[in-house]
């Protein structure tokens, strides 16, 4: 049995087509750099003056963003270790890193919501005087920490789920900034304190509606899951559209990393075939397959009514 690993050496076609799913390395680099740096200068402006005002909104949007730098300089972390190479013992380098960075984001952002709802109930049979005006300065100035951040991985968002974590964190950081500056705003006309309390709720559902999804789909892929997007039938039906190919089984599809797929399978050709139309026939099968974001690709022939050990083919 031939097996054959797949990428294509003579790139010449290669790079035509596939630029929409490379990630661009520098510019996400300096994105994670930029957003963890603001973003921590924000959290101490927010803590310092949510405890001298005894805002919890603030506090609890301050515990909000200090979890998105643990979760920014996380995302750069893994970001690094997916450029390491592999070596003997991770045959895969330290891809898979990225997926388990998304899962423990997402646990974490849980037990920061956990934190706030229990403070934001207990206030809210206790409300306490805070102001107004201070609220919507600091949220104000959070508003476009966040929103800058938030733009610097918008090219990027579709092509890896924790860039893609990162902006939706972002961008929720932003809105949540507004609701308090409208908050604030009311606190200074009205004077309901307990709008600080019911904030800080909304805050936490929000916050649990943005991280549900990560949670599911970091899990998905830490079991090797078929990652999103792909489906094996439409891989096997692309396939099957190839002239000279008979068959396509035992297709096992995971992720690598959050932005990179594997693929195995057996292929099967007619009786007969040639071993330069066998290449040709994989070359062309492989290129279907990049197409559907799968990189690493390894193929084991079969010929015709050739039985295969394997119970069910």
């Amino acid at each position: 049995m031939a097996h054959d690993h797949g990428h294509n050496h003579d790139g010449h076609d290669h790079h035509g087509h596939h630029h929409h799913h490379t990630v661009h390395a520098e510019e996400v680099n300096t994105a994670f750099i930029i957003g963890i740096i603001l973003n921590f200068s924000f959290v101490i402006i927010e803590v310092i003056v949510g405890f001298v005002i005894n805002s919890l909104s603030l506090l609890s949007d301050a515990g909000h963003n200090l979890a998105d730098v643990g979760m920014l300089a996380l995302s750069l972390l893994a970001f690094r270790m997916m450029k390491i190479k592999s070596n003997e013992r991770y045959t895969y380098g330290y891809k898979k890193t990225s997926v388990f960075v998304a899962l423990l984001n997402a646990v974490i952002l849980l037990v920061s919501i956990g934190a706030i709802v229990f403070e934001a109930i207990h206030r809210l049979f206790h409300p306490e005087p805070i102001q107004g005006a201070t609220i919507s300065i600091v949220a104000g100035i959070g508003i476009a920490v966040n929103g800058i951040s938030a733009m610097l991985f918008m090219r990027n968002k579709e092509k890896d789920l924790n860039i893609k974590s990162a902006y939706l964190h972002l961008l929720s950081d932003a809105i949540v900034s507004f609701g308090i500056v409208v908050g604030g705003i009311v606190i200074i006309y009205t004077g309901w304190y307990i709008i600080d309390s019911i904030l800080s709720l909304v805050i936490a559902a929000f916050i649990l509606s943005s991280t549900w999804s990560l949670l599911r789909d970091s899990l998905r892929l830490s079991l090797d899951a078929v990652p999103e997007g792909i489906s094996i039938e439409k891989i096997r039906a692309a396939a099957m559209k190839i002239k000279g190919v008979k068959d396509l089984h035992h297709i096992h599809i995971w992720a690598i990393s959050t932005t990179e797929n594997a693929l195995t399978a057996h292929l099967v050709f007619p009786q007969g075939t040639t071993n330069e139309e066998e290449q040709k026939i994989k070359h062309n099968l492989k290129h279907e397959l990049e197409h559907n974001n799968i990189h690493h690709i390894t193929l084991e022939s079969e010929y015709g009514n050739e039985s295969c050990e394997e119970e069910k083919c």
